[in-house]
This record gives C-alpha cells, sequence and structure tokens, in this order.
C-alpha cells in the first residue's frame, strides 16, 4: 500500500512538473516571436527558396514553415536554460510595450550592421596582429 501512494505521489508530481515545463517552454516560444524573429525566419525561407519554380513555391513554402515548430522548441529549451521563467515573463512583458516593439522591428538591421561592424574591427585588430608576428625574438633597433 505504501509502494502505491509513494508511485501515485511520484506520477502527480511528474505531471504537475511537465505541465510547468509546457507552460515555461510556451512562454519562452512567444518571447522568441516577440523579438521579431518569427519575420527574420519568414525572409530566409523566401531568400532560400529563391531557385524554387513558381509552381512548386507555395508547397515549399509549406513544407519549409512546417520545419519552424521544431526550430523554435529548440530554441524555446535554449531560453529555458539561459533565463528563469519569471525572467522570460519579463521579458515578454517588456516586448510588449511601445518601446519593446520598436526593439523588435529594429533587431534584425541592428544585427546585421553589428556583424559587420564587428567584421571590419576584426580586420582591424588582424592587422594589427601582423605587425606582432615573428617580432617575439627580435631586438628592438636602437636610435640614437
Amino acid at each position: 500500500m505504501k509502494k502505491i501512494i509513494l508511485l501515485g505521489a511520484f506520477v502527480i508530481a511528474f505531471a504537475v512538473q511537465a505541465q510547468d515545463n509546457t507552460a515555461f517552454k510556451n512562454d519562452a516560444i512567444e518571447l522568441i516571436k516577440a523579438t521579431g524573429v518569427d519575420s527574420a525566419f519568414d525572409d530566409a525561407i523566401a531568400q532560400l527558396g529563391g531557385n524554387v519554380a513558381e509552381a512548386k513555391k507555395e508547397e515549399y513554402v509549406k513544407e519549409a514553415k512546417g520545419t519552424l515548430a521544431d526550430l523554435y522548441s529548440k530554441m524555446a529549451k535554449l531560453y529555458m536554460t539561459e533565463f528563469t521563467q519569471a525572467e522570460v515573463k519579463e521579458l515578454l512583458a517588456f516586448y510588449k510595450t511601445d518601446l519593446g516593439k520598436k526593439m523588435a522591428s529594429k533587431q534584425l538591421v541592428i544585427s546585421q550592421k553589428g556583424m559587420l561592424l564587428g567584421q571590419a574591427w576584426g580586420f582591424e585588430v588582424q592587422g594589427i596582429a601582423q605587425k606582432y608576428v615573428g617580432t617575439v625574438n627580435a631586438t628592438p633597433e636602437k636610435t640614437n
């Protein structure tokens, strides 16, 4: 009898935990979508399918969009490891504000421009590093 009660308690606890995780995952997916990434995915699908024949375009888009649920699920798990559910809810609240909506609408452009700036910076630092390659054992020139 004791084992049955213990097993029942375990099953109930597991079910409650699963419900909590489902709610957390749903919140994480909502946050991901609130950041504007869904429009970026739509753009990527369109760009990647640029060579698909017009007669097959609708079928392609449907199948490509069918992969998004799995991607959102995987991304949600990532968010769930980095943020608590309370933090996800706070972020969601932010993205529902006017400023949050503006941030979401600008995020892709900012990220793209930021990557270009970072790339240019990387080339600059690479040039600096090249000045020092092979100079470890060299002695500096003396000036008189």
